[in-house]
This record gives structure tokens, sequence and C-alpha cells, in this order.
């Protein structure tokens, strides 16, 4: 355990760690909509379920008739943890890794940030924000919502 100098934890924040790049071409789109603010991801025209991250089949029925839609980048904390040992030095702990399932049907996996570690639970409502962690490359994470 680690003490601190006041009683009020501080809240999670964004990570100036490695940056993910776009390697596939399948990701470009979910790229670009993180650079303009928003999230995207894939719905089938067949089954019309939502598929993320992108794939070239959709996961459901295999239909190859996906198409980009935009989230209203609200969710709810399916699960969590709270890392206070990275593995690697470029996070600064603590950080919250969460998989959030967004309220159009997916599920992404994400940091929670702005909230105190004590404050997070399961169900709780999240909204998507962004940040911008180099000249090319927009990160999505997720804050406590309203």
């Amino acid at each position: 355990m680690t003490s601190t100098t006041s009683d009020t934890p501080e809240p999670l924040r964004p990570q100036a760690g490695p940056v993910p790049h776009a390697s596939s071409h399948l990701s470009v789109p979910f790229w670009r909509g993180c650079q303009a603010g928003e999230l995207r991801y894939q719905r089938c025209g067949d089954c019309g379920r939502a598929n993320f991250p992108p794939t070239e089949q959709c996961r459901q029925c295999l239909s190859a008739e996906l198409r980009w839609e935009r989230s209203g980048g609200l969710g709810d904390i399916y699960s969590w943890t709270v890392v206070h040992r990275p593995v690697t030095a470029e996070f600064r702990p603590p950080y919250a890794p969460a998989i959030v399932t967004l309220d159009e049907g997916y599920q992404m996996l994400t940091n929670v940030v702005g909230v105190a570690p004590e404050d997070l639970a399961v169900g709780m409502r999240v909204r998507a924000q962004f940040h911008a962690a180099g000249p090319d490359v927009t990160l999505p994470y997720f804050t406590g919502a309203p």
C-alpha cells in the first residue's frame, strides 16, 4: 500500500505510454473517427449486430455487409482493474484499464480516467472522451457520465 500526503485520492488520468497505430486498413475509419472526436464501429447490414474491433466479416453471421456507424459514446463498465505496478515504465500508476459495453451493443477495451479508483464499479455509466497522444493518433478513453 502506498501512502499519500492527502486523504483525497487523485483521479485517474490519460496515459502517455506507447501509442497504437492504424496497423490495418480495417481500422483506419476508427482512428479517423477518434481524430474527429467520435467513436466509430461497424454494424452488419444483414443481421444488424454491432461489430468491434473491425473485421472483414460479421462475427455473428459472417456477412461481408459491414458499414461504419458513429457511436453516441455512452456505455457501462463491464469489467475493470486498477494497475498499481505497470509492466513498463511508460505508464504511470495508477491507471484503470476497463472493458466498456457501449449502448450500441459492442465492447471496447479502454482506460477510465477522471475518477478516483475506489469509485469505479461494474455498471458505472461512462462516456467517451479523446486524448491527442501524438500528431497522428487520438486515443479514446472514458470518464464518468452524469
